[in-house]
């Protein structure tokens, strides 16, 4: 027994003498990480993100610097939050970048990560975004649903109309013109209208859609602390399993609908779904798209094509309230550039050089995704002095970089004067304005979503005088906002439009 006690401490000591020399010969590289505040067990630094993660994120950078490391109970997260640190992981190292982390969100949402924003990087979504960039959102496709636009604007302005001297929630009006606009274009016709073989009811489509948004950006502990992601100690789970079952039933009677007129009519290309269920059908595709894939892109583009515009305009509007002398700026420019009779066009917008820069500056002061979608590192790699591990979620913190007093003078205050006579642009190609993200995975429905809310807010400012109702003072308007994958005001606007043109143009639209 002896003997063998000895000969074991022996092994021990020969095993502990031969890793010492190992290491000398080959020393393990010392990994240095970012900077950030020191997480606690198991919760991470959730402690320190409060309702608004962005302006928590925010206020942690400007103590522990652009590029930080964060914690999200078990999960390493990087925050780039300096125009520096968006050009290395937007641009410099968009290939590292271009995955997306696993959520309960892309699980149950978008048919296990089908769809262009949550898939992860690799044969399918290349062939996704080659998609998006060739056929549904190319330019030659925006410009054939210009009348689309048009018409629905032509709806808007006659609501509006109608409700003239009388208080309104803006947002309902902006909400169901973008519907209209992107159901037309996506599914072939308004489902606000309703019909007798709709799967929902109009008003429900829509709070499915508010409930899409909703839960698509929420933080979900389980998520971030996988060991009780079964306890949905918050109800999202739940939530997202209920409101996933009632969109397939919708978007199911949709592929039905398209599939049965398809028969009858043939296949020529009327609207985007129509576009999907013809690639649906190609042999050649590197990967076969599926039903269900066409179902999850079908519904990224409702969803995506409907916030942003109406979440834009409405901040706008708000912000154009509470300064009057730049709403009258821009009246102005709208009389002198496109007179008292007629209405905005979208070929008009390059020659309302006021009007773009008010949506530049609501891009800036009030970006819609604030850090943007969450992407993952795929592989390890150095950031600067910084190493990253594989696997490590990623954050650009874009509100910061909008708000850097470095870059943007008095940049807390709404100045769409701030933008005449430079070159910034939203395309993401100026890294100190992303509101649409940069590199590879940019919103690709960009150039569509910036058309309707540029026609849109010129012609609510052409055709409309503006106040809110008579007992609220401008500094009584409320500017708070909340957090989900988008951010919109806290409380929506209520105001009053009064017409400003002459009348026959109302009846015309």
């Amino acid at each position: 027994m002896e003997s063998q006690i000895i000969a074991i401490s022996l092994l021990l000591i020969l095993t502990l003498v031969t890793l010492h020399i190992l290491k000398k010969i080959f020393p393990q590289k010392t990994l240095t990480p970012p900077p950030g505040p020191k997480p606690w067990p198991v919760i991470g630094n959730l402690n320190l993100i409060g309702p608004l993660p962005h302006r928590s994120i925010h206020e942690l950078s400007l103590k522990y610097g652009p590029v930080m490391l964060l914690k999200f109970g078990s999960f390493p997260v990087v925050v780039g939050s300096s125009v520096d640190a968006a050009k290395i992981f937007l641009k410099t190292m968009d290939l590292t970048f271009a995955s997306r982390p696993k959520t309960s969100a892309g699980k149950y949402l978008t048919y296990n990560y089908s769809d262009i924003t949550w898939s992860p990087y690799g044969p399918y979504w290349r062939q996704a975004r080659k998609m998006c960039l060739m056929e549904l959102f190319s330019t030659r496709q925006i410009d054939s649903y210009e009348y689309i636009r048009a018409e629905e604007m032509g709806s808007l302005v006659k609501e509006i109309f109608g409700l003239s001297g009388r208080p309104f929630l803006l947002k309902d009006s902006l909400s169901t013109v973008s519907l209209n606009v992107i159901s037309r274009m996506v599914l072939g016709r308004r489902y606000m209208d309703g019909g007798e073989n709709d799967a929902v009811p109009p008003e429900e489509f829509k709070k499915l859609l508010n409930e899409l948004f909703f839960l698509g950006g929420v933080f979900n502990i389980g998520d971030m602390i996988p060991y009780i992601n079964f306890l949905d100690l918050q109800g999202y789970v739940k939530r997202m399993k209920v409101l996933s079952k009632k969109l397939d039933r919708f978007l199911e009677n949709v592929l039905d609908e398209h599939e049965a007129r398809r028969k009858t009519t043939g296949h020529a290309s009327r609207d985007m779904v129509d576009v999907l269920l013809e690639f649906a059908e190609d042999p050649t595709l590197e990967v076969k798209l599926e039903r269900h894939m066409v179902k999850a892109f079908t519904q990224d583009m409702l969803g995506g094509g409907t916030e942003s515009s109406t979440v834009t305009v409405e901040w706008a509007m708000s912000e154009l309230l509470k300064k009057p002398e730049i709403l009258k700026k821009a009246t102005e420019e709208l009389d002198r550039i496109i007179g008292q009779n007629r209405w905005v066009t979208e070929k008009d917008i390059p020659s309302l050089p006021y009007v773009e820069a008010i949506v530049k500056e609501i891009m800036r002061l009030h970006p819609v995704a604030p850090m943007l979608v969450p992407r993952l590192a795929r592989e390890d790699c150095k950031v600067g002095e910084y190493d990253i591990k594989k696997g490590t979620q990623v954050l650009v913190n874009t509100w910061t970089i909008h708000r850097d007093p470095s870059i943007w003078e008095n940049p807390n205050e709404f100045y769409p004067d701030r933008f005449l006579g430079k070159n910034i642009d939203v395309k993401g190609q100026d890294f100190e304005l992303l509101p649409f993200g940069s590199g590879r995975r940019i919103c690709p429905g960009y150039a569509l979503g910036l058309k309707v809310i540029q026609s849109s807010l010129a012609n609510l400012l052409h055709g409309f005088n503006w106040s809110l109702p008579s007992e609220m003072k401008l500094g009584e308007l409320n500017m708070e906002e909340t957090f989900g994958l988008s951010t919109p005001k806290k409380f929506p606007l209520v105001a009053i439009a009064e017409p400003r043109l002459p009348l026959h143009l109302y009846n015309s639209m």
